[in-house]
């Protein structure tokens, strides 16, 4: 019992060599399989000939062709390989299915047979060959030529009219402008690029039974099937999630003072409402620009949502000569990431002043550059891109307008002013929280809280690794760094490092017991979240090792995220929403930052643990990856985990700078968006997400990938009735989820500017 004591009260140093052994050893794996993408990347020949040794297309046009797919922001209309947007095809399984349906034509041919009027059993052997036809790799690696066979070579050439015709119509396209690329040369060099992809996606890897990509697309007719390395991975990477839980339940059975033990006592002196300091003050004006980011997210998410349900036609506006839906998704995206990190970026500023309780003269002066330039980088890339798509940068497209790549689309030169910006923000951190290091008692909190906010500009370089003509399966693997690694991991870990330093300041968690939640956590997200992020590079490219190592390991990330229903009482009574022991309950005014902090954990074991773990197994990724399934799993995981927490950010530092007599007004609204936003989002997922996911990942099987990412799956009467009854949910979110915060964030700015 004393020893069970003594390690309540003492931090062994364990905690800190586990966590470190964790980071290297994760980091150290994950940068393996990433240099290991460069060797095993599908190649780009220097020339595509024909059997005569005729030039069809270069290599050069191969590259040309996927910078006209960045530069016309195409990821954000559709997909390569799965990754990228859901309104538009897949453009490389349905340049495959193109391509089969020619090679099927071609043998038919030749046989004197009608492929129309064949049955099963003929078609059954036409299929066969087409398999043997196109599963064959003709690129030699001397000469670094490819060879197209007649029927590859005739159908690259239809398919030069097929997508010219794609791009005449927002009906036909999902939203895009008339003939939003007119240009010959651009669609040879676009229908060259999706020719490569395709190729990858069905020819051999040398010496290897499937394909480049693992045989994804799923396409029976050209042969592109389930590995049996996938349903092994599979397997196993539930025996590790089994061998996970297990464990951990274990640990934390045996010692029961892990997880959130609270601290009965007073509230914290240096968190009491209207105690602002002036740069405290000064991050009021974020809260109401995370609000009103929030606002314009969620309204082109809704405008978006039409283009599912009625293409072409916004209520009698054709809204696609004007906001196309590549650019709605675009800023979708870019403001959910924009909003969120505001709120973190606020919350930050705050906690720190809080922590270090010495504010340094001019940090205001600080925030308020900090404030504007956000300003400035939010305005500046959206308009970059809207300006970008209309081609207006010319050579300089990648630079200052669109660069194409999904959830990274803002040009670099707006990435760099991100970086500075985030750099110029964790240097007004160290300059708040520098007095704690000083402190034996804040010390350890502070170097993690420092630790945990320097992540984050550092883990963001990996978007500067790559080009426009870098090869897709490598952008893909830097491009997840930032996508999984940088906000699932190490923005997770700065979510988990701001609630406990939030309870901490306000008394109701011993230091040590924050320290712990700290590391525990740090070990947990980090041990599958590290190498699970190549859960995401299993279909595009890469070796099969790297499927192996990911299956097993991001099964993992759920283990910490089903600790969440063991943290949940222990949460409940921490938050003073109940007592235990029948007391009355405790009365905490920041009330409603905690019930947030409840809804992060549920929506976190909800959507990113079940939905998560829905389609992370490749058993199951392969057949939905790229399907609605994703968007389920993504606006779970991404609005009810990520944003609820920046949403109990705001709700902190809202409540913090009003008295009691101040707050009562702004308090109406927050009761009512809390509830608006999860009834708003619960409704989502229920009345269109999820079911639209499962009647797609069926379409797959029945059809084949590429019929489920087509227009003729999405235009199904059903389908479009299902994005109508989505409807009610978007009206919940946004007026009385999302308005009643942007009313309460303006009202407690405008009564801070009287002060």
């Amino acid at each position: 019992m004393k020893k069970q004591l003594s390690a309540t009260l003492t931090l062994s140093p364990w905690w800190r060599r586990s966590t470190i052994f964790v980071f290297v050893c994760g980091m150290a794996v994950l940068i393996f399989m990433s240099v290991q993408a460069y060797r095993y990347a599908p190649p780009i020949p220097e020339m595509v000939v024909d059997t005569g040794g005729k030039i069809i297309f270069s290599g050069r046009d191969i590259e040309a062709g996927q910078q006209v797919f960045l530069k016309y922001a195409l990821m954000q209309n559709g997909s390569i390989w799965g990754h990228g947007s859901y309104l538009g095809p897949d453009f490389s399984a349905q340049y495959l299915h193109e391509l089969s349906i020619d090679a099927g034509n071609a043998i038919a041919g030749q046989e004197g047979i009608d492929i129309s009027s064949m049955g099963a059993e003929q078609r059954s052997l036409i299929d066969a060959r087409i398999a043997g036809l196109l599963k064959e790799n003709r690129y030699n690696p001397v000469s670094k030529q490819l060879t197209f066979i007649d029927p590859e070579k005739a159908s690259y050439q239809r398919q030069l009219k097929v997508w010219t015709d794609f791009f005449l119509m927002p009906t036909t396209n999902a939203g895009l402008p008339i003939k939003y690329i007119h240009d010959p040369e651009e669609i040879r060099q676009l229908t060259a690029f999706f020719a490569w992809t395709a190729w990858a996606s069905v020819a051999k890897r040398p010496d290897k039974p499937y394909s480049y990509t693992n045989n994804f697309p799923y396409d029976p007719v050209v042969g592109n099937n389930l590995t049996a390395d996938a349903l092994l991975w599979s397997a196993l990477s539930v025996a590790m999630l089994l061998a996970g839980l297990a464990l951990v339940l274990f640990i934390f059975g045996k010692f029961n003072y892990l997880g959130w033990k609270g601290e009965h006592g007073s509230v914290h002196s240096h968190m009491l409402p209207g105690g602002v300091t002036a740069g405290q003050k000064a991050t009021i004006k974020y809260c109401l620009v995370v609000a009103l980011l929030f606002l314009a997210q969620v309204m082109i998410g809704g405008a978006l949502a039409h283009y599912r349900a009625e293409p072409g036609n916004f209520y009698g506006i054709d809204l696609a000569q004007y906001l196309p839906s590549n650019i709605l998704r675009t800023w979708h995206l870019q403001l959910a990431i924009f909003w969120i990190a505001t709120a973190y970026v606020a919350g930050g500023l705050l906690l720190a002043s809080s922590l270090g309780q010495n504010e340094p003269r001019g940090q205001s002066v600080g925030i308020h550059i900090l404030f504007w330039a956000l300003v400035v980088l939010v305005i500046g890339s959206l308009a970059g891109e809207l300006l970008g798509i209309h081609q207006v940068f010319g050579s300089l497209w990648s630079w200052f307008g669109h660069q194409g790549w999904e959830f990274l689309e803002l040009g670099r030169f707006w990435q760099i002013v991100l970086v500075i910006g985030l750099s110029f923000w964790l240097w007004l951190l160290y300059r708040a929280i520098a007095p704690a290091l000083k402190d034996p008692e804040r010390r350890e909190i502070g170097l993690l809280f420092m630790a945990g906010a320097a992540a984050i500009p550092f883990f963001y370089m990996p978007a500067f690794f790559f080009g426009s003509t870098t090869n897709f399966t490598v952008v893909d693997t830097w491009r997840f760094w930032i996508i999984h690694l940088w906000v699932e991991g190490f923005f997770e870990l700065f979510v988990t490092v701001l609630v406990a330093v939030t309870f901490y300041q306000l008394g109701v968690v011993r230091r040590i017991n924050a320290v712990r939640v700290i590391y525990m956590d740090a070990i947990l997200f980090l041990s599958g979240g590290i190498i699970g992020t190549a859960h995401h590079w299993y279909w595009t490219g890469q070796a099969n090792f790297t499927m192996a190592l990911a299956a097993m390991f991001s099964a993992l990330e759920v283990v910490p995220l089903t600790l969440l229903t063991l943290d949940a009482w222990d949460f409940i009574k921490l938050t003073g929403t109940r007592e235990m022991t029948g007391t009355p309950k405790k009365t905490i005014p920041h009330k409603w930052a905690f019930y947030f902090l409840m809804a992060v954990g549920f929506w976190n074991f909800v959507g990113a643990g079940i939905f998560g773990f829905l389609i992370n197994m490749p058993v199951v990724s392969y057949f939905e990856a790229g399907t609605i399934l994703t968007l389920n799993h993504g606006h779970a995981a991404l609005l009810g985990a990520f944003g609820m927490l920046g949403m109990a950010l705001l709700v902190l530092a809202l409540r913090h700078a009003l008295t009691e007599a101040q707050w009562a007004v702004p308090e109406k609204f927050i009761r009512i968006s809390f509830w608006g936003l999860n009834v708003g989002l619960a409704l989502m997922v229920i009345t269109n997400l999820f079911p639209v996911g499962v009647l797609q990942l069926w379409d797959v099987l029945e059809n084949g990938y590429w019929h489920a990412r087509s227009l003729e799956f999405i235009g199904q009467d059903r389908i479009r009735q299902l994005e109508w009854w989505s409807l009610p949910s978007h009206v919940v979110l946004i007026a009385l989820g999302v308005v009643p915060m942007v009313i309460a964030s303006g009202l407690t700015w405008l009564k801070i500017r009287k002060v």
